[in-house]
């Protein structure tokens, strides 16, 4: 079987190259010449852990291959799948102008039998744009090709993608036709040997399921901060009660860590593209309204803690920051709470210097010169008034505390992630700050 992945983003690139992992022959669309050029040199665009020596493997074994033309990729394919770009439009709702795009095209270059998934995050009623487009292009060819449309969102998470994909806690596809479906349990065969699920439903309900997905996960984790939040004005220890209620099965111990708020390409935009959803059809989604400005102002809750320490006065100041990307093992920087604390600094008057270990070149396509960027986590200490603990990185996570506190000007950590010892702070004599709980009592 042949496959044809337009976008070689992140989810396309993924995608495209677990399924010529298991054998499938792939080719990978997009418009961008230079990341194509780029792909066949081996030179990955992403910072994804083990992709690229699988994209390497695959491509040596000829059965990876990467183009800017559509057209050539549809020969002999049987299968689209339109992996590109829904980026939010200042309402909030998702742009669907570079999905019907490719439908569009296919439309314009299909001359057999195509099963066309989207892959993409999209709103529901996307299925039937998508299928509305490619009807208008097969009529101006004066062609009636048959087609189906189907809905396959992905589950990937950043950092651990490769996994995802290839041991998927479920795979989901949303269709209409007994040929679409038999399709898609030959494609998907490979990764449901050992037992892991495909779920087929409706088209509908599969464009749902994503958004629904995505917006429990941050309704989780916005719960546990304006609970944290809680607990420091009363004097409770939101370290005890994540245990206390994580325990308990129906809740379970995933994302309800406190921390610095949600970001990424995903959270923020599939929250903010369901809140629009709901308000087009007249129903206002006021859990998800009330999870997305939590988040919002939690990505300031360091920044707070850190005026109150300095009595608020940061002009002059140096803040150092160690971790810049949303999460750990990813550069991206999408919707990052690094960068909201970076904005907050530099109009405070403060200076900031920043390590991350991958995701330096991406921030100083955002941030540019505004902050300095360090060779290693030490060199951002040097002459710094307090750290700032923002991406949970292994490599933060057992620093020297004796050169750390020597590199300082005042022995100061505030700590977005929860990941250090109050007691072990204390004793070695920092000014410690944590989410969820009042350190100074």
């Amino acid at each position: 079987m042949k496959v044809a992945i337009v976008g070689s983003g992140y989810v396309g690139l993924v995608t495209g190259t677990c399924f010529a992992e298991v054998g499938i022959e792939v080719v990978c669309v997009d418009i961008d010449q230079k990341k194509i050029e780029n792909l066949k040199n081996g030179i990955i665009p992403i910072y994804e852990p083990g992709l690229e020596e699988m994209v390497h493997r695959n491509m040596k074994k000829d059965r990876l291959k990467f183009t800017t033309s559509l057209a050539e990729a549809l020969t002999d394919c049987e299968v689209i799948f339109s992996a590109v770009g829904t980026p939010p439009d200042d309402d909030g709702s998702a742009d669907l102008k570079f999905v019907l795009s490719v439908a569009r095209d296919c439309g314009k270059y299909m001359n057999d039998y195509l099963l066309i998934v989207t892959k993409s995050t999209v709103p529901v009623g996307t299925a039937q744009k998508v299928r509305n487009a490619v009807k208008e292009e097969l009529g101006k060819r004066g062609l009636n090709i048959e087609f189906d449309v189907a809905s396959n969102p992905e589950f990937l998470k950043e950092g651990a993608a490769i996994d995802d994909f290839l041991k998927p806690d479920r795979i989901v596809v949303g269709c209409d036709s007994t040929r679409a479906e038999d399709l898609m349990k030959a494609l998907y065969k490979p990764f449901t040997l050992n037992g892991h699920p495909i779920i087929f439903m409706d088209i509908t309900s599969a464009e749902m399921t994503k958004y629904a997905a995505n917006s429990m996960l941050a309704t989780k984790i916005s719960f546990m901060n304006d609970i944290a939040n809680l607990c420091e004005i009363v004097g409770a220890d939101i370290n005890m009660v994540r245990r206390g209620i994580g325990s308990d099965s129906r809740i379970g111990n995933k994302f309800i860590y406190p921390g610095v708020g949600y970001g990424g390409s995903c959270f923020p935009k599939d929250v903010k593209a369901l809140i629009h959803t709901g308000d087009e059809f007249k129903y206002s989604l006021r859990v998800l309204k009330a999870v997305e400005a939590v988040n919002d102002s939690q990505k300031s809750v360091l920044f707070n803690k850190v005026v109150a320490h300095f009595g608020g006065d940061l002009k002059d100041k140096t803040i150092a920051i160690w971790g810049l990307s949303f999460k750990p093992q990813t550069d991206d920087m999408r919707e990052a709470p690094s960068l909201v604390l970076v904005k907050h600094f530099l109009e405070a008057g403060a200076k900031v210097k920043a390590y991350d270990p991958v995701a330096m070149h991406e921030a100083k396509h955002i941030l540019g010169e505004s902050i300095e960027y360090c060779q290693d986590q030490y060199d951002a200490l040097i002459d710094a008034d307090c750290l700032l603990l923002v991406t949970e990185w292994p490599e933060f996570k057992f620093p020297n505390f004796n050169v750390v506190k020597k590199l300082l000007k005042s022995p100061a950590i505030f700590d977005g992630r929860n990941i250090y010892e109050i007691a072990e702070m204390k004793r070695k004599g920092f000014s410690y700050y944590c989410i969820g709980v009042d350190t100074l009592k």
